[in-house]
């Protein structure tokens, strides 16, 4: 079992790491999600968010910084980019929304509870 529940920190860290590269490879098509000012850079810069964040958790060195600031991004994702949709009842949307509050969650509790390097914030 304990073998098992090992692999929770890479299938949590893994799929942050290919959303970031998918940040990277169709950032046209994500910057017309929501209309702002350098769409593209905002873009490439959660794309950097997403893959720092990853190493961070992988590695076990500043992740207790980067998972908190990890449920923030994806907070602001459902926010900003689902939250219209969810309210509308669009499936992906929604799907979409539900998916980026668990993750905001999920990476608050490994910060709060699993992070290994707590130097940056208690």
């Amino acid at each position: 079992m304990n073998a098992l529940l090992g692999l929770g920190k890479y299938l949590f860290a893994i799929p942050f790491a290919i959303f970031g590269l998918f940040h990277f490879m169709g950032a046209d098509g994500m910057a017309g999600m929501v209309p702002v000012p350098g769409g593209v850079v905002w873009v490439y810069l959660t794309g950097i968010g997403l893959l720092a964040a990853t190493v961070a958790i992988l590695i076990g060195k500043m992740d207790k910084l980067a998972t908190f600031l990890l449920g923030i991004m994806m907070l602001s994702f459902a926010l900003l980019i689902h939250f219209k949709g969810f309210m509308s009842q669009d499936p992906a949307a929604s799907a979409s929304f539900l998916k980026d509050i668990a993750l905001a969650g999920a990476s608050w509790l490994y910060a709060g509870h699993l992070s290994k390097d707590k130097a940056v914030i208690g």
